[in-house]
C-alpha cells in the first residue's frame, strides 16, 4: 500500500464529539492477549505523534504552521484518548503491565527478526532481554499480591522466565548512546523500527513513571520505580538510534507515514471487529494527516515526499505473535552482554575499573536493596519457589534454579555462557 496514492478525508470531518469519542472498552477475560498489545502499542505511537507535535511547536514561530499543527494535534489527541479507553475499569495496573511487557518483549523480537542493519537489530536484541526479564519480576508481583497467574494474560503465546536479571539493566547513562541512522539512505523498514520502538518504549517509561506513586504496597511502588529508570535507559538507546539530521517537517512527515503504517498493519492483523473498525478509521485519518505534512514539507521547504521516502510503499504488515524461539536463541547467544558506549561487550571484556561497574556500586552497593531482586526472593520465601511459565527449561542453566535469584548473570565474568549478537545480513 502506498498510503500517498489514497484519497484524503476532510479534516473537520475528524473532530468527533463525547459520544464518538468514547469507546467500549474491551473484556480483560475475553481479549485476544495481542488485540491488547495492539491497544498499547497504538497508544503509545499517538502520544508520540503529539509530543513530537508540541515539541516542534516549540521550536517555530510561524503563526501559520503553528495552527495547522493544533489542528492535527487536537485530533490525534482524541484518537489517543479513545484508544487509551479500551482499557477496561476492572483491569488492574498490574495486570495492564504485562500485557505492556508483553508488547515490548514480542515487537522487539518480531522488529529485530526483519532489521538489516546490524547495529539496530543489536540494539533491539539487546533490550529484548532486559523487557523478557521485567515481564518475569512484574508476574511474580502479580500472582503474589492480586493471585492472577500471568500466562493467562499473555495466553501461553510468551513465556515467562528470568533473564539477563534487572539488577544487571543498569548502565552508566552514557552507554546506552549508539550510533544514529542516516533516514536518507535506511532501508524505510529500519527507520520504521526505530521510530515504532522509541514510542513503545517511550509508552511504557510513561507509563511506569506516572503509576508507580498509585500502587498499593511499597513494594510494588519501588518495583515500578526501579523499571521505569531502565525504560529510561531503553528510552535513550532507541532514540539515539533515530536521525537526528532530519528537519522538523521531514520528522513530521515521518511520523504521520510511521502511524498510517502502524494502522493499515494494526487493520490487517486485528481479530477484534469492533476494533478492527478503530483501526481502519484511524488509518483514514492518518491518511488525511500524512497529506497534510506533505503539504507542508512542498509549502516551507520546497521538498516532495520522495525525497524523504523513496519508497513509500509500506512493508510487510507489522504482526505481533509468538516469539518463544527467537527469544530463546537471543538469550542463550546474549545474555552476558552489557553496553558499552556505542557497542555492547560481555562483562568478562570489561576492565576493573569500567564505568558499569563503577555506576553498579553507586547505585546497587548491595543486591538486597534492589526491588527486582526483593520481588522474587519475596515470592520464594512464601511458595517455595519462583512463578514462571516455560515451555522447557530456562536456555541459560544458571537461571534454571526456582529457589533462588540469580543476580550473577549479566553482572559477573563467567556467571554465564556468551557468544555473540547476531546480524541478518552480512556487513558491506
Amino acid at each position: 500500500m502506498n498510503p500517498f496514492k489514497e484519497t484524503a478525508m476532510d479534516t473537520m470531518r475528524m473532530i468527533k464529539n463525547f459520544h464518538e469519542i468514547y469507546p467500549r472498552p474491551y473484556e480483560k477475560r475475553e481479549v485476544d492477549p495481542y488485540t491488547r498489545t495492539r491497544v498499547i502499542l497504538m497508544c503509545g505511537t499517538e502520544f508520540e505523534a503529539n509530543w513530537f507535535s508540541h515539541q516542534m511547536a516549540r521550536h517555530t514561530d510561524d503563526r501559520d504552521l503553528l495552527r495547522e499543527l493544533a489542528l492535527t494535534r487536537y485530533i490525534e489527541k482524541q484518537q489517543q484518548q479513545k484508544i487509551a479507553l479500551l482499557k477496561p475499569r476492572d483491569e488492574s495496573v498490574l495486570e495492564h503491565t504485562i500485557g505492556y511487557e508483553q508488547l515490548a518483549v514480542d515487537l522487539t523480537a518480531e522488529l529485530a527478526k526483519r532489521e538489516r542493519d546490524c547495529n539496530v537489530k543489536k540494539a533491539l536484541d539487546f533490550a529484548l532481554l532486559e523487557d523478557f526479564d521485567h515481564l518475569y519480576r512484574y508476574a511474580d508481583l502479580l500472582e503474589m499480591t492480586e493471585g492472577v497467574r500471568a500466562e493467562r494474560l499473555v495466553g501461553k503465546y510468551t513465556e515467562i522466565m528470568p533473564a539477563r536479571p534487572t539488577v544487571a539493566h543498569h548502565r552508566f547513562p552514557k552507554d546506552n548512546v549508539k550510533r544514529h541512522i542516516d533516514s536518507k539512505c535506511a532501508d524505510i523498514a529500519t527507520v520504521l523500527h526505530t521510530m515504532i520502538i522509541t514510542a513503545a518504549e517511550q509508552q511504557t517509561m510513561n507509563f511506569y513513571m506516572n503509576v508507580s506513586n498509585a500502587a498499593t504496597s511499597d513494594i510494588s511502588r519501588r518495583l515500578y520505580e526501579e523499571i521505569a529508570l531502565v525504560e529510561e535507559e531503553h528510552v535513550t538507546q532507541y532514540e539515539s538510534l533515530m536521525d537526528p539530521n532530519a528537519s522538523w517537517l521531514e520528522m513530521l512527515l515521518l511520523h504521520e507515514y510511521c502511524e498510517c503504517y502502524l494502522y493499515w498493519s494494526c487493520y490487517m492483523t486485528e481479530t477484534d471487529c469492533y476494533i478492527k473498525a478503530l483501526w481502519e478509521e484511524y488509518l483514514t485519518f492518518e491518511i488525511g494527516h500524512l497529506h497534510k505534512a506533505a503539504e507542508l514539507l512542498k509549502k516551507y521547504e520546497k521538498k516532495d515526499v520522495c525525497e524523504v521516502i523513496p519508497n513509500p510503499e509500506f512493508p510487510e504488515p507489522l504482526s505481533l505473535h509468538s516469539n518463544i524461539d527467537y527469544v530463546r536463541d537471543i538469550l542463550a547467544s546474549t545474555v552476558q552482554y552489557t553496553s558499552d558506549r556505542e557497542d555492547y561487550k560481555r562483562v568478562e571484556d570489561l576492565t576493573g575499573d569500567a564505568d558499569f561497574y563503577r555506576f553498579q556500586g553507586i547505585l546497587i552497593p548491595s543486591v538486597k536493596i534492589a526491588p527486582s531482586h526483593e520481588v522474587i526472593e519475596k515470592f520464594i520465601e512464601r511458595r517455595g519457589e519462583d512463578y514462571r511459565y516455560e515451555t522447557a527449561p530456562n536456555p541459560i542453566p544458571a537461571l534454571r534454579d526456582r529457589r533462588s535469584d540469580n543476580t550473577d548473570v549479566g553482572r559477573v565474568a563467567g556467571a554465564a555462557p556468551s557468544t555473540d549478537f547476531k546480524c541478518n545480513t552480512k556487513p558491506e
